[in-house]
């Protein structure tokens, strides 16, 4: 019970004090990026209530683009004032009046609503300005005459006619500087079209605007070369022709335009409006008490995260603690969540089953083996006593019962050996084309002795290509093991038959006796290790116990299956399927007789079991 406090106090102190940090550093940043955001949105010109004044901070920048003075603003303030129901006042960055929509003289605040400047606008509040700042209503000197503007309106026309012709319409529009531009265009039309309806033709500049250009290049360049950069080439959209970083050259660019326009706008001012009557809009201000109450407020949410993360890790750690515990005492864990802990207890609960069962089996298995090494030993030292005693004669009877005994013991030995080499995986196969009905023949003529002695008739019956790639030992071994079997389990006047045949991808041995048979009950247990259907182990009715394991392991190996069909008083068949595929570098413990990581590559193959059980 002590190791488990350890645990218990890692996980909730490191579950706890990650969470408080989370919890922290979001509150915290959250709550610093409101005072933040409020703050700037009070001290900053552009402040919360321009959003309501989007329209006349539009027009009024509109008017400062197109003239270089402030003189005939009044006009446009008070249409503007009549639109709104606001009293509009403009003045200079020192505060004097330019124009005033109307009504008796109102002091002004102190925090303007607005900075007009067209050469320095915020993004945020007109987003044509792109990351230039420039009001693209500020043209200057690229605002066409009468004349180039008659003309390019005339190709422009011409061009979007001929783009109707082809299936393309397409609408005029004029731009801020006078430009006849082509709108609605499909891309596919300006790409395919473009030299045939002239469209590159309306795109050249004409010497108003080449000329101011020319300007603007001169005096990018010099600022360029100023950083020992190269020059750029511009085009009449301000973008570097033939450039792929647009960064390097951006700066010069857009001070070179705002010198360039400066002259055609407005002098900077400063924006005001006002309510009715030319009073104060509402203004949010973040006092002491309100910074003291979102502190408060930050504070409570902090207890509060810090305490539900307290009961929630309490809450996760009791099932580790007694998934713990159950560890421990060796015992399955009472978790029944359906959660990744319940899923981790249900794990531990098979594992600890699964190790009970394997210690069962093993504790059964050393039995077992105890058992079946226990009867020719004392086979062999009763007799060997007997001689000692002057009982028995040492004579050729005497050692020819004694080797029988021996080889049994040998047959037991090398039959563990076989299956501790299948389960370490270690099995070693060495395939090469085998004929798998020309091997049961083989197997049959080695056991015609044995099976008439035991009055059984063995016969072989082959259809088809029963060709394959297999280790012919092995799956000599394989036949052996089941044909010993069935001659065992089959009375005299019985017929054993090995039946070999062939499908597309397999090769099919069936091994089919009129013995006995084996009930419904016991079939499922046939190819467990020491098990026999007599439980009185007698060996006049089983051998090891060993033999129809390993023919498993061994089909296995091959990458096949083996399965028994029996009904009592009837008999029994064996089927073994083996695919006809190369095994070389298939299967766990599979090794070709060319690999140099097999010790005795090179010696006979062993021929030991071909007759085993």
């Amino acid at each position: 019970m002590t190791r488990s406090f350890p645990l218990r106090r890692s996980l909730v102190v490191r579950l706890t004090a990650v969470s408080l940090l989370i919890a922290l550093g979001s509150i915290a940043a959250t709550a610093w990026l409101a005072v933040q955001t409020t703050t700037r949105a009070i001290q900053q010109e552009q402040g919360q209530a321009l959003s309501g004044d989007a329209t006349i901070y539009t027009e009024v920048l509109g008017f400062a683009a197109a003239n270089h003075t402030w003189d005939q603003v009044g006009p446009k303030l008070k249409a503007l004032s009549d639109q709104t129901g606001r009293r509009i006042v403009l003045t200079t960055l020192d505060r004097r009046v330019l124009g005033d929509s109307g009504g008796a003289p109102v002091t002004l605040p102190v925090k303007a609503t607005a900075s007009v400047d067209p050469l320095h606008v915020d993004p945020v509040l007109l987003p044509q300005a792109g990351t230039s700042g420039i009001d693209p209503r500020a043209v200057g000197p690229y605002r066409l005459p009468a004349a180039e503007h008659s003309d390019l309106d005339g190709l422009a026309r011409k061009v979007a006619s001929c783009l109707t012709d082809l299936g393309f319409p397409s609408q005029v529009r004029d731009a801020a500087s006078g430009r006849p531009q082509l709108t609605g265009l499909d891309p596919l039309a300006a790409r395919y079209f473009a030299a045939k309806c002239g469209v590159y033709d309306l795109a050249e500049a004409t010497p108003t605007e080449a000329a101011a250009l020319a300007k603007l290049n001169d005096a990018v360049n010099s600022c360029l070369e100023a950083q020992k950069q190269p020059p750029v080439q511009l085009g009449l959209d301000f973008e570097a022709l033939g450039e792929t970083d647009q960064r390097r050259s951006q700066g010069c660019v857009d001070s070179a335009r705002r010198a360039q326009l400066t002259p055609y706008v407005a002098p900077p001012a400063l924006l005001f409006t006002l309510g009715p009557g030319g009073s104060q809009l509402p203004t949010f201000t973040l006092s002491k008490e309100n910074l003291t109450r979102i502190l408060a407020v930050t504070g409570g949410v902090l207890v509060l995260a810090a305490a539900i993360t307290v009961l929630v890790a309490r809450r996760l750690s009791r099932p580790l603690r007694a998934l713990t515990e159950a560890a421990q005492q060796d015992r399955p864990a009472p978790v029944k969540s359906r959660d990744e802990v319940g899923y981790l207890a249900a794990a531990f609960n098979d594992l600890t089953a699964r190790r009970e069962r394997i210690e069962e089996q093993r504790k059964a298995m050393v039995s077992d083996i105890a058992h079946e090494l226990r009867n020719p030993l004392n086979v062999i030292r009763g007799r060997l006593e007997a001689a000692e005693d002057g009982h028995l004669p040492f004579d050729r009877a005497l050692t020819t019962s004694l080797l029988e005994e021996t080889v049994l013991l040998q047959h037991i030995v090398e039959d563990l050996q076989d299956l501790a080499a299948a389960d370490a995986g270690r099995l070693r196969l060495h395939p090469e084309p085998v004929d798998a009905a020309e091997l049961a023949g083989h197997v049959a003529a080695a056991h015609a002795d044995r099976a008439a002695a035991a009055g059984v008739t063995l016969t072989v019956s082959a259809h088809g290509d029963t060709g394959l790639t297999a280790d012919p030992v092995r799956l000599r071994q394989v036949v052996s093991n089941l044909v010993t079997n069935a001659v065992r389990h089959t009375p005299p006047g019985g017929l054993v038959t090995i039946h070999v045949s062939s499908t597309v991808d397999e090769v099919v041995i069936a091994v089919a006796d009129t013995g006995a048979g084996i009930a419904a009950e016991d079939l499922p247990h046939v190819f467990e290790r020491f098990w026999r259907a007599e439980k009185s182990r007698s060996r006049q009715t089983g051998g090891s116990g060993l033999g129809l394991a390993i023919v498993r392991h061994l089909v296995r190996a091959h990458g096949g299956t083996v399965t028994a069909k029996s009904e009592v008083d009837t008999g029994s068949t064996f089927t073994v399927r083996l695919p006809k595929t190369d095994l070389r570098g298939e299967g766990a413990g599979v090794r070709d007789a060319q690999d140099p990581h097999v010790k005795g590559q090179n010696q006979p193959r062993d021929q030991k079991g071909i007759t085993r059980d």
